[in-house]
């Protein structure tokens, strides 16, 4: 048995944990903040991505640009509705998104979600541990694999799990002193 085939499922957790909170507000403008917010288009429900062109001003503004003008006003909704707590300006070429300075609270906010994120991360993982470890245990059971194979797969499964977890944290820390520096 070769434990490398679950380390795809792992790393699938990592990139969604830094995809997800990439869309955390730091000091700082940054295009994931809106990227995925939906927006009501053609009679379907888009991504601004998928109808848009985002890009930064400077550190404090997002310019979204949809290409099809028409959209100005549904893109504007779908800002003001989508719940970050910023007010979109419409010029009648594009749409800008100032941010404002975070307060000491909001901060705090956000350093909480942030670690309600990474805890979700640290389940996931924890599942995919225990159907590993399961495996591994029937592995045994139907005498595929001795009881020291199982023994030694275990503790390579505690490392990989370790190291898996350990990332987490570093991610953690990483985007806490994005969050919190002034």
């Amino acid at each position: 048995m070769n434990l490398n085939v679950f380390k795809g499922e792992f790393d699938k957790i990592i990139e969604f944990l830094k995809t997800d909170i990439s869309g955390l507000r730091t000091g700082r403008a940054n295009t994931a903040l809106v990227e995925n917010i939906m927006v009501e288009a053609y009679g379907t429900r888009q991504s601004l991505k998928s109808v848009a062109s985002i890009s930064i001003a400077d550190p404090k503004t997002i310019n979204v640009e949809p290409w099809d003008k028409g959209l100005l006003a549904a893109v504007e909704k779908g800002i003001r509705d989508s719940g970050i707590g910023i007010n979109p300006v419409n010029d009648g070429r594009l749409i800008r998104v100032c941010l404002p300075e975070l307060t000491i609270e909001r901060r705090s906010e956000l350093v909480k979600v942030l670690h309600q994120k990474l805890e979700g991360a640290r389940i996931s993982i924890r599942k995919i541990r225990e159907e590993v470890r399961n495996t591994i245990l029937e592995e045994e059971k139907g005498k595929s694999i001795s009881e020291d194979e199982r023994y030694s797969l275990q503790d390579q499964l505690e490392e990989m799990v370790k190291k898996y977890n350990e990332d987490v944290k570093i991610i953690g820390e990483d985007k806490e002193k994005e969050i919190t520096n002034v």
